[in-house]
């Protein structure tokens, strides 16, 4: 009995070592997708149910709308402006981001001397709350009294109307963000670079490679799964931009002709001034699907790249 009692224990023992070795990974990354179900999808689902009704802020539930709250969406004009402004001010902050992130991730993986308090100097600007860098860019961006068109008065060149010019505004709110932002995708750039063996420069130096070449036959094929995840955290946070064309000037509502009303504000507006959920929810769910699209080409476009890399080699 005895024996058999000890052959039952090693039995479930070992059972529970196989489950334990099965079932621990899960339960570790568990609180993640726990998480993320409570904040994350359970929201974008229920703002897929609102979307598909009449649905007012104080009324709530009116009743299904089905499809018509997108039919009316996309039959606005303010929405394909809105469009157009979100991808305008998207493409002038994303590009000049990333590639000035690049340039600084690649300066300060080099010997410089006090190289932690270069590190932190770029990190600064994230710091800053983003209304006081709206408020402080605003004001270095007016049209009569503002620090650049004095200056540019100065050197003889005409004022530029930063809040009347679609691009002008655009380029504008494309700076603020890209002097929050840019810092910080250094700092990941440069953890990705210094990931980098160090004996692949070292091959190449003594190969009689110069310093851009280094650069661009190591550094930038080595950083790709870095410059992925950049690009697409840049793509999402660039098309779901609020807080600096919301406060950008005193109205908060895109200027007076949408010079710079985003998709973000467009849906804010149709939610909150004017009270409808159901189309304001039709906005973001439309705005996911570019979100996506827009995804979906990067990863297309870097897949290829990769693959013409790789039978280049």
């Amino acid at each position: 009995m005895a024996t058999e009692a000890a052959r039952r224990g090693f039995v479930l023992r070992e059972s529970l070592g196989r489950w334990d070795v099965k079932l621990s990974p899960y339960l570790f990354i568990s609180p993640f997708f726990v998480v993320f179900a409570l904040v994350g999808l359970f929201p974008l689902l229920y703002t897929g149910w609102v979307s598909v009704h009449a649905w007012d802020l104080l009324g709530g539930e009116q009743g299904w709308a089905g499809s018509g709250n997108f039919a009316f969406v996309l039959g606005q004009r303010q929405f394909w402006v809105a469009l157009r402004n979100t991808l305008s001010i998207f493409l002038l902050s994303a590009v000049p981001q990333l590639l000035v992130a690049t340039a600084i991730a690649a300066a300060l993986d080099t010997n410089l001397r006090n190289k932690t308090f270069w590190r932190m100097s770029v990190l600064l600007p994230f710091v800053v709350m983003p209304v006081a860098v709206t408020l402080i860019f605003g004001s270095m961006f007016g049209e009569r009294y503002g620090l650049v068109n004095r200056t540019l008065a100065d050197i003889g060149l005409g004022p530029i109307r930063w809040h009347t010019d679609p691009l002008a505004s655009h380029i504008a709110i494309a700076t603020m963000v890209n002097f929050r932002w840019t810092g910080y995708n250094a700092l990941i750039l440069l953890a990705g670079m210094q990931a980098i063996p160090r004996d692949l420069y070292e091959a190449a130096t003594i190969d009689g490679a110069t310093w851009l070449r280094r650069f661009f036959r190591i550094t930038v094929p080595q950083l790709r799964p870095t410059l992925i995840f950049v690009i697409i955290t840049a793509t999402i946070g660039g098309l779901q931009i609020f807080d600096e064309p919301r406060l950008y000037d005193q109205n908060g509502l895109g200027g007076e002709d949408q010079q710079w009303m985003t998709m973000t504000i467009y849906l804010y507006k149709l939610g909150w001034t004017q009270l409808n959920f159901g189309r304001a929810a039709a906005v973001a769910w439309l705005l996911f699907l570019v979100v996506v699209a827009i995804g979906l080409v990067n990863l297309a476009i870097t897949r290829r790249i990769a693959t013409s890399e790789e039978r280049a080699t």
